[in-house]
C-alpha cells in the first residue's frame, strides 16, 4: 500500500484541464512543476505531456502543466516545493515570468520572496493573481 502524499487539488476548471490526473500526488522532494512545452512527448508521473527539452535530456519538472490561455501564466519552469526537516513545506516560486500567489501572498517576480510556507488548505495560484490556474494544497490526513 503507497503512504499517502501531499497534493494539489485543482480548484477551477482551468487547473483541472492542465492535468491528467484527478489532482497531482507531490511523491518527492523538491518537486518541481511547470508548463509543457508543445513539442514532443512526455510521461511526467502524471500522465502525458508536451515537452521542448533536447531528447536524451532529463525532464525539468516532476509534474508538467498544460496552459490553454491566450496568454501564458505558466513558465517552464515555475514553482519548486519542498518538504523541511520539521515536516513543514515550502513553496518557491522559480524565478517564472508571472509570478505565484499563496494564500493572497505574491512571491517571486517582482516580489523576489524566495519561500513561503505551505499549510494544509493553502490555495496556491500558479500565474498572475488572476490566473485561472487555481489549486489547494492538501496533506494526508493520519
Amino acid at each position: 500500500m503507497n503512504k499517502p502524499v501531499p497534493v494539489l487539488h485543482p480548484l477551477t476548471e482551468e487547473a483541472r484541464n492542465s492535468i491528467t490526473e484527478s489532482e497531482i500526488q507531490i511523491n518527492k522532494f523538491p518537486f518541481r512543476i511547470g508548463r509543457q512545452s508543445r513539442s514532443g512527448i512526455i510521461n511526467s508521473g502524471n500522465g502525458l505531456a508536451f515537452d521542448r527539452r533536447n531528447p536524451g535530456n532529463s525532464p525539468n519538472n516532476d509534474c508538467y502543466l498544460i496552459d490553454n490561455g491566450k496568454h501564458l501564466n505558466i513558465s517552464r519552469e515555475h514553482i519548486q516545493i519542498e518538504k523541511k526537516e520539521d515536516d513543514t513545506y515550502e513553496i518557491m516560486d522559480l524565478n517564472s515570468s508571472c509570478g505565484t500567489t499563496v494564500d493572497g501572498h505574491n512571491i517571486g517576480k517582482p516580489h523576489e520572496a524566495e519561500y513561503y510556507p505551505l499549510k494544509n488548505g493553502s490555495i496556491v495560484v500558479i500565474g498572475t493573481p488572476k490566473s485561472p490556474y487555481v489549486f489547494k494544497f492538501i496533506l494526508p490526513s493520519g
